[in-house]
């Protein structure tokens, strides 16, 4: 009895807890039913998103013209190569989607990719050993051609995908790189928090514009089954990219190339620690040319030297360049008499003052006039124009009214001001010659339109035009900003009298800047270098700044050019301002004739600019023969008729630059002697890739002359500058002797 009142008890118990179980479990499945929520989670929403493929469309980054819509940046389709190791993607499939046969594999790609089979089997064996779903191929397999592509999948391998990708890319090499700056896909996260892939700026316009490059990615979204197929009624979502504006620089690729090749030819004979030069429009402040050494190529920006832009970044003690501006304070307060006589060679205010002397050291030049002591560069002129005649304060006041105490406003990242070093009657004193205070080129650039401009300041600027695109639309438009009138249109004709007197006169420090059209004016500077110690400067006569600020045609320049060379190597009778005049002159002569400046001196020699004619479709012998009666050198890539060249009919290019013919069935020309801009745009029209070493002009290729060229072939060559190519030739001929 007891033990079935026991047994009823317990049997009570377990319906109860059965009852309830049941009741809950009702309950909860009634709930889900009618929220359709488990864990505050939509199961619609959940089985939408199971449901739910979706794939990013990249946006184009926007391009980079110079102001004649010449290319400098732009995307470049290239595809990665990746294999799919997962059996499971094969499904029901009776066609292997995967990898089936690695080592058939391997062997179909090795000599496609130009690697070692051993290296991509075990790449595949390892993937399929750690059950990955899918490997890449490391750097072989990134950064395919279109036709490379085509060549890889014509092989039908099972598992081989590709997947296309953008790669920026700098057709012209290391020009202008400091301004242009470079991108590079780096991770980042979206707007959700996922990490990402974009093109990302880094350095120069790239970085500073990004936000309007970049553009903005579109999304496709779809329903599919659990074999990834799309539904036949998918509720497909496409939102659109939306690509990113196009810049146009103000810079002219003509003379920017003009600027580029001179420098490293400077480069290559002098092996100076740095330089920097700047070709600017003083009547509208556009910004023309702009170099700097040591540059780089934004293609492979490893092992930078310098990462600045020096015109704008890297203020410095400039020398006699700004004593043209000591001079214009001095006219334009009315206190200069330009024939009055001073004494040169050494001059000290006061006894509590070290004295100031020349550059020629002793008793300088005697008694001279002002006028000559500008021609002569006197540092004694200088300083007595400053204390005695205008006042430091008031010469103070001048250099503010310049703006040398402020940055330009450039829209340029990095721009640093230099600093006017004025608390001390030595210091106001040494400003008037250039030592001391430190500035930057471009700071001097802006300060100098004044005299270039009747008077008027306008800020120096480097992008002309935003576009979209889409719709070809200027979205953004810069114009000519005047920001100050320091000196009046008459100070500023009588200092551009002066200037003219510097290059011209029979005392001048300028001579060897002369023009052969164009009547130059400028000014020159040799900039002391403060020690390691930070206490006094540097001796010995490389150890010095060089430098020249100059204009032409003088009567009203439409071109000024400033050029520093640090610390060139000189040869004992040479002198500092050799490798400055060797890149303005040939900037400056080669760029007025291209913009089709009349030439201002008699008996000048017909304009140098030649208009390319109709080359597309031309029989190539016939074309080279009329463009080298024109001056030009051409190169021809077979034979044949014309289909693609460097340059496009109407340009405007200078007598003897360079043509590339490239005709229907291309061949490799020699190119020995080329500089490396001339590879890259050959390799450019041909589709080719280029593998180079060293710089300077080429001295080795690895495809030979007469060897038959295709797209996504591979050229390697190998630079040298001059010197170190006539070396290594004189080395050859002593093994051989």
């Amino acid at each position: 009895m007891r033990k079935n009142s026991s047994t009823h008890f317990m049997a009570g118990i377990l319906i109860i807890l059965f009852v309830g179980a049941f009741l809950l479990l009702t309950g909860r499945f009634l709930y889900i039913q009618a929220t359709g929520e488990v864990n505050d989670v939509s199961l619609e929403e959940w089985a939408e998103q199971k449901r739910t493929s979706s794939y990013t469309m990249s946006a184009e980054r926007g391009k980079i013209f110079d102001s004649n819509g010449m290319t400098l940046a732009y995307d470049r389709p290239t595809f990665r190569m990746f294999a799919i190791l997962d059996e499971a993607y094969t499904g029901e499939s009776e066609e292997p989607k995967h990898v089936e046969n690695p080592e058939k594999t391997a062997k179909t790609l090795a000599p496609l990719l130009d690697v070692d089979e051993k290296e991509i089997l075990e790449r595949l064996k390892n993937g399929i050993e750690k059950d990955l779903f899918q490997v890449e191929f490391g750097n072989a397999g990134k950064e395919l051609s279109q036709q490379k592509k085509d060549e890889i999948a014509a092989k039908d391998l099972p598992g081989i995908k590709f997947e296309e990708e953008a790669l920026r890319y700098y057709p012209n090499g290391m020009f202008a790189s400091q301004v242009i700056g470079f991108a590079r896909e780096t991770e980042v996260e979206d707007e959700d928090g996922n990490t990402v892939r974009e093109i990302k700026g880094i350095a120069g316009i790239e970085n500073v514009r990004n936000d309007i490059l970049k553009g903005i990615d579109g999304h496709v979204t779809y329903q599919r089954d659990k074999y990834n197929k799309k539904l036949l009624d998918p509720n497909e979502v496409v939102t659109k990219p939306q690509d990113g504006d196009d810049i146009y620089l103000t810079l002219d690729q003509k003379i920017q190339t003009l600027l580029e090749d001179a420098m490293t030819q400077v480069d290559a004979e002098y092996n100076p620690e740095r330089m920097s030069a700047v070709v600017m429009n003083p009547k509208t402040g556009e910004i023309v040319a702009m170099s700097n050494r040591p540059s780089y190529n934004p293609n492979d920006p490893s092992d930078v030297e310098n990462w600045y832009n020096d015109v704008v970044s890297t203020p410095f003690e400039p020398g006699s360049t700004v004593k043209m501006f000591t001079w214009a304070a001095a006219i334009e307060e009315g206190v200069y008499n330009g024939e009055e006589g001073f004494e040169s060679g050494s001059y000290r205010p006061n006894k509590q003052m070290r004295a100031i002397h020349d550059h020629n050291g002793g008793d300088g030049w005697g008694t001279i006039s002002y006028d000559e002591g500008f021609q002569r560069s006197s540092n004694v002129a200088a300083a007595k124009l400053a204390w005695e005649k205008v006042g430091t304060e008031k010469f103070l006041d001048y250099l503010k009214a310049f703006q040398l105490d402020q940055k330009t406003g450039i829209d340029l990242p990095g721009e640093v001001k230099g600093e006017i070093l004025y608390n001390w009657p030595s210091e106001k004193i040494t400003t008037a010659f250039g030592q001391g205070s430190t500035m930057t080129p471009i700071q001097q650039m802006k300060a100098a339109t004044a005299i270039a401009n009747n008077g008027q300041m306008v800020q120096p600027y480097i992008i002309k035009k935003i576009v979209d695109p889409d719709t070809g639309k200027t979205v953004e438009e810069k114009e000519r900003n005047v920001v100050g009138n320091p000196i009046s249109e008459e100070t500023s004709d009588h200092v551009l009298t002066l200037l003219e007197s510097v290059v011209n006169g029979e005392k001048g420090t300028g001579k060897m800047y002369k023009l052969d059209d164009y009547t130059v004016g400028g000014k020159t500077g040799t900039a002391q270098i403060p020690n390691d110690e930070g206490k006094g400067y540097m001796t010995g006569k490389e150890n010095h700044v060089f430098s020249f600020l100059g204009m032409a045609p003088i009567d009203d320049p439409q071109l000024m050019m400033y050029v520093t060379v640090k610390q060139p190597e000189l040869e004992p009778t040479e002198s500092g301002s050799a490798p400055v005049s060797f890149i303005f002159k040939n900037v400056m002569e080669n760029g007025l004739h291209y913009l089709n400046i009349n030439p201002d001196k008699e008996n000048t020699k017909e304009t140098k600019s030649i208009q390319v004619p109709e080359l597309v479709g031309g029989d190539v012998s016939k074309v080279q023969k009329t463009l080298e009666k024109q001056g030009l050198r051409v190169t021809t890539v077979g034979k044949g008729k014309v289909v693609a060249a460097n340059v496009e009919a109407g340009d405007n290019i200078l007598a003897n630059d360079h043509v590339i013919l490239v005709t229907e069935k291309p061949t490799m020309p020699s190119i020995i002697g080329w500089s490396l801009r001339d590879v890259l745009q050959l390799a450019d029209i041909l589709q080719i890739k280029t593998d180079t070493s060293g710089t300077g002009f080429v001295v080795k290729q690895t495809i030979k002359k007469g060897t038959s060229l295709k797209q996504g072939d591979s050229l390697g060559v190998e630079l040298l500058p001059p010197n170190e190519k006539q070396k290594k030739e004189n080395s050859n001929e002593e093994e051989n002797s």
